[in-house]
């Protein structure tokens, strides 16, 4: 998805939200700036994990007994939740896509694993930012809603959810195979508010399904 593209569905997205644009560029300005002192995932780094590849893409609705749905040997893009239960259960996960609201000490952990983790910059969580990124040790990469600058990505997507199954389909896998996704049904966060949440998986949903020339598959 290019930026232009993006840049409709984004406008649609903070007037439904009451979003503050000029609060996303700075938190992106923020990540840019830190991310020139950390160990950066290269574009190929990515890419040779994704491209042709099958790949799963783990929401964080997943159970424990959905794990045997994973096929061994095939990558897998974490969305932010999903990396704990993944972790517990002895899977590292190949990337994690996060805004760093979910169990950051396992994606960290992750991540020191080889992990890549891709950091999304949005105006919520800039404290979240200057908190936990200089824990990262391992491999990460910069991603933003608002245009792209150095160090920072914008492959489209709003939840981490969905952002990861836009990545996969930015870096052309092959074919994508989703789990863990309950659109309908949000795991509740402490401090969230439940009715809003709903709503961006309502946003989550519509992205999903708006790709176009890629193989998905829910299971």
């Amino acid at each position: 998805m290019d930026f232009g593209e993006w840049n409709k569905i984004y406008d649609g997205i903070v007037l439904d939200f009451g979003y503050d644009k000029e609060k996303d560029k700075l938190a992106s300005n923020i990540l840019s700036r830190k991310l020139r002192r950390k160990n950066q995932a290269s574009l190929e780094e990515v890419s040779e994990i994704i491209q042709n590849k099958v790949v799963h893409v783990v929401g964080g609705a997943i159970q424990p007994a959905s794990l045997e749905n994973l096929t061994p040997g095939i990558p897998i893009i974490a969305a932010d939740d999903a990396t704990g239960p993944l972790y517990d259960a002895g899977i590292v996960p190949d990337i994690i896509v996060t805004d760093l609201d979910g169990d950051v000490e396992k994606q960290i952990q992750a991540n020191k694993r080889g992990s890549i983790t891709i950091i999304h910059a949005h105006g919520d969580n800039i404290d979240a930012m200057e908190h936990w990124l200089p824990e990262f040790k391992g491999k990460i990469m910069g991603t933003t809603q608002a245009e792209h600058l150095p160090n920072v990505h914008n492959f489209g997507g709003f939840t981490d959810g969905d952002r990861a199954v836009l990545l996969a389909a930015h870096f052309k896998a092959k074919k994508i195979i989703i789990l863990g996704f309950d659109f309908d049904h949000p795991v509740p966060k402490p401090g969230k508010d439940m009715a809003i949440k709903k709503k961006k998986l309502a946003w989550a949903r519509k992205l999903i399904m708006s790709i176009e020339d890629a193989d998905i598959q829910f299971i």
